[in-house]
């Protein structure tokens, strides 16, 4: 057993030359375990993130939710991922998210040799062990375009293995419980929740789909797909041609998010913006969809994700449900995911503030607004349609429609 540590205090000229700050340590061969302990004294002004970096690449991230984790062959703290400990040297990675004025000292004492007891995993298996497969709701039949039939997805979910409050098959369970076929689930800056999602995905009936938050002070974005973990130390701009490279989907979260909202320079944007998130407290604001004129309507795929944590949040999974075009002959939950990557890559998506509310949808020459009495359609070039039934077609046009009342509150609207 071998024991680094360090003791510092960390200001905010440490903050100004990078957020990120990494701690060496060195793991011989054979190492049996990692156990990492953060001490954070109880300073107002002081959040300060944690994560691990290995010889080899990329274990895991706690951010602010832990200030210990371990690491082992056969099993990890949540958010980490199990495996053989590669000899070299690793790093502690600190995020100064806020530091006070007066700064602040931290203590970071990394251990190498077996770990008793890995932090966190027990509760897990817990928390796990207490879910059922709930019923889910009598399924809703979309209008579609030949060899297309829609399925209802959320594109933001968090779990133990980031800041979330219950494990992954509690996700899948409110999923199911919201009628949803899809669920992405997006853990911070970490990958290590991928491992459960096929599994899962076959007990529970839903598709989880594979994603991660990539999370920075200064923006966050989901990327999608199983393609590894995407640096969120590396500038914003290299996220999006390296996710395309990796055959994944980008999308900018929450861009009107109050202090995360997303504020980095991106010459090039991605194919997704998460312009219905359920911060859009308020549906007759007109915030996100001008984000979404502005950011450029006709290049940006719409989607919308609950961005759920915990009860508290403020909606459950599947509100706002987007709602995604797919293969016809796509069943069941290994088929899906893939099946909506390709759909949210062909740009066939329509959105709702929840499962069954009323809801605009594209067939192949038509516009079909369903359970949307006295409303309008808005084509991208402003024109107006009156809808005066629960089912209505108007013929379709290129590009983005609003669905909305005659009070301009926002319902729905289909790329």
């Amino acid at each position: 057993m071998a024991v680094t540590s360090y003791r510092r205090v960390w200001t905010l000229d440490d903050r100004a030359e990078s957020v990120y700050h990494s701690l060496p340590v060195d793991i011989p061969a054979g190492c049996p375990g990692l156990l990492v302990t953060l001490t954070v004294p109880p300073i107002e002004g002081a959040v300060i993130d944690i994560g691990c970096e290995g010889a080899a690449g990329w274990r895991g991230w706690s951010g602010g939710a832990r200030q210990t984790f371990a690491i082992t062959p056969s099993a990890a703290t949540p958010g980490y991922v199990p495996g053989e400990l590669e000899p070299g040297t690793w790093w502690v990675v600190l995020g100064l998210h806020r530091i006070p004025v007066e700064g602040v000292e931290l203590i970071v004492e990394a251990v190498t040799g077996p770990v008793d007891t890995v932090p966190g995993l027990a509760e897990y298996a817990d928390a796990d062990a207490a879910i059922a497969v709930p019923a889910r709701p009598p399924r809703r039949s979309l209008p579609a375009a030949p060899g297309l039939k829609w399925v209802a997805g959320d594109f933001h979910a968090h779990s133990l293995h980031s800041d979330g409050s219950t494990p992954i098959a509690n996700l899948a369970a409110l999923g199911v419980t919201a009628g949803l076929d899809v669920l992405a689930v997006t853990d911070h800056n970490t990958v290590a929740h991928h491992l459960e999602l096929p599994s899962l995905s076959k007990l529970f009936g839903i598709g989880l789909i594979p994603g991660q938050e990539v999370t920075t002070d200064t923006g966050h974005a989901n990327a999608f797909g199983d393609i590894g973990v995407i640096d969120f130390r590396q500038p914003a701009a290299t996220w999006v041609s390296e996710v395309a490279r990796r055959g994944g989907l980008l999308s900018i979260n929450h861009p009107l998010g109050g202090d995360c909202s997303w504020r980095h320079p991106l010459p090039e944007h991605p194919p997704l913006a998460e312009i219905w998130h359920s911060s859009w407290l308020d549906h007759t604001w007109g915030g996100p969809i001008a984000w979404w004129q502005a950011w450029g309507l006709e290049s940006t795929t719409p989607i919308g994700g609950s961005d759920w944590h915990n009860p508290t949040s403020l909606t459950p999974p599947g509100t706002p449900t987007t709602w995604i075009a797919v293969d016809a002959a796509a069943e069941g939950p290994d088929e899906l995911p893939l099946a909506v990557l390709a759909g949210l890559a062909a740009g066939r998506t329509a959105l709702s503030w929840s499962y069954t509310a009323p809801v605009l949808v594209r067939t192949d020459n038509e516009l079909v607004a369903l359970d949307a009495p006295n409303t309008l359609v808005i084509s991208p070039n402003g024109t107006r349609h009156p809808i005066h039934t629960s089912r209505q077609s108007i013929p379709a046009t290129p590009g983005p429609h609003l669905l909305v009342t005659h009070t301009g509150q926002f319902l729905s609207t289909c790329a």
